[in-house]
């Protein structure tokens, strides 16, 4: 089975937002670093299952990782604000999640046209 390129993405923003929890303070690292993450994960999951679902289905899937695509966003801005970790990965994270979130906003699109 083919990966889809905002999966692929996605996967990548994943690994890097690992990364920049790596490098966090113990007392960020298990608070917001780790929500972070979570909130990746679970786009990452959505996407998954709107690739996987029926058609009359995916929408709903697409719609609930936007969601978690905007809150990682916010979290991000957050980092960014209360200056926790390195400028340039907080900018390169963002940069990845706005890719993210184009490409979703085309696949959702998508589906409306059908």
């Amino acid at each position: 089975m083919e990966t889809l390129p905002i999966i692929n993405r996605t996967y990548e923003l994943y690994k890097l937002v690992v990364d920049i929890n790596n490098h966090l303070d113990k007392r960020w690292r298990y608070s917001l670093g780790s929500s972070l993450e979570e909130s990746v994960l679970n786009c990452l999951s959505e996407l998954i299952m709107g690739k996987n679902a029926p058609k009359q289905f995916k929408a709903a899937y697409l719609i609930k990782a936007g969601s978690h695509n905007e809150v990682a966003t916010l979290k991000l801005r957050l980092f960014l604000e209360l200056a926790i970790v390195n400028e340039t990965k907080i900018f390169q994270a963002q940069s990845k999640l706005a890719e993210i979130g184009r490409m979703l906003g085309g696949w959702i699109k998508s589906l409306q046209n059908t």
